[in-house]
């Protein structure tokens, strides 16, 4: 898929890394229940996913930015157009819902097919286009079936292509690995990734945190309509003082040293764990433990075999950010 200038509401080009997609204090009720409430973002580039329960406000933001609702207060922007303007909107956003429905008696080449239609191409562009699209999510010898005898993850890759079939520079992804097999999630999750790597925007919803993990380059934690976090998930931990960060070491002599960590003060626990190499550390700084991790290797002559934070992951930021009650399912 070919790189694309990012072009602003006037015509000329964005720079590659102005923030394109721009909440600006935006609320959304539905009656009185509250969809999402004064949410600010400015999103770049790369791969981010929202983070949250059910019910938590991440499809609302994603309805946001596609136009499919609009904010009861506050201004979206996605590429300097306005979701009130979908005829222009949609040139540059794809969008892949959760939803399992699709015209009956279409095949998926059809169906992806008449979709780039209505963005004007002619029938031989349109459909050198939906082979493309079919071709990158890995479903050509199914292109000509129709869509009612897919499996679930046939029908999610279908969509995919969908989304994707017109070149748009964001791509807004609604639980997009459900219904998977590992295979093809892994395949996806590859997709995912050269996009990010080729400079668009693609916004992922998941409470499979661990592969929020794998494919993200932010995250935006949400919960009960209010943005809690965003950021990389590393400086998202940074800002979470008032937990200590988890360290695991695995080493030889690990006695000697969470004796020695232990006399440190930012070293508020040194717990042996039963596989007789480990040791898991609790720090109140992590970067002052670092140090004196590195001085105590060299004092005790140790070598060490691993060393990683274990709660540097989204399910971790979530928890501590909103407790055990409310979680992600």
């Amino acid at each position: 898929m070919s790189a694309h200038p990012l072009a602003t509401a006037s015509g000329t080009e964005r720079a590659p890394h102005t923030p394109a997609i721009i909440f600006r204090n935006v609320s959304r009720f539905y009656g009185d229940v509250l969809g999402v409430n004064r949410v600010n973002l400015s999103i770049g580039p790369g791969i981010t996913s929202l983070v949250g329960p059910n019910g938590s406000g991440k499809s609302t933001l994603m309805n946001l930015m596609a136009g499919l609702i609009q904010p009861s207060e506050g201004l979206v922007e996605v590429m300097g157009i306005s979701p009130r303007d979908p005829e222009r909107l949609f040139r540059v956003l794809g969008y892949c819902t959760q939803f399992d429905s699709f015209p009956r008696g279409m095949t998926g080449f059809q169906f992806v097919r008449s979709t780039l239609r209505f963005h004007g191409l002619s029938v031989a562009h349109a459909e050198a286009r939906a082979w493309e699209a079919i071709q990158r999510v890995r479903l050509e010898d199914a292109a000509h079936r129709k869509v009612g005898a897919y499996s679930k993850g046939m029908r999610q890759r279908i969509r995919l292509a969908q989304a994707l079939a017109h070149r748009p520079r964001v791509v807004v992804l609604d639980e997009p690995l459900n219904g998977l097999d590992p295979m093809a999630r892994a395949e996806t999750i590859a997709i995912f990734k050269a996009l990010g790597a080729e400079g668009l925007f693609v916004i992922v919803s998941s409470h499979i945190l661990h592969e929020v993990d794998e494919i993200s380059d932010r995250v935006i934690l949400i919960n009960q309509g209010y943005i809690l976090a965003e950021g990389e998930i590393r400086g998202v931990r940074s800002e979470v003082t008032h937990q200590p960060a988890q360290i695991l070491v695995r080493c030889g002599n690990r006695r000697a040293l969470a004796q020695h960590m232990m006399g440190h003060p930012t070293v508020v626990e040194a717990r042996l764990l039963p596989d007789d190499a480990s040791v898991l550390f609790r720090a109140s700084d992590a970067d002052q433990f670092y140090a004196a991790f590195q001085a105590a290797v060299l004092a005790l002559k140790l070598e060490v075999q691993q060393l990683r934070p274990t709660d540097e992951d989204a399910d971790s930021l979530y928890q501590y950010l909103i407790g055990e009650t409310g979680g992600v399912s």
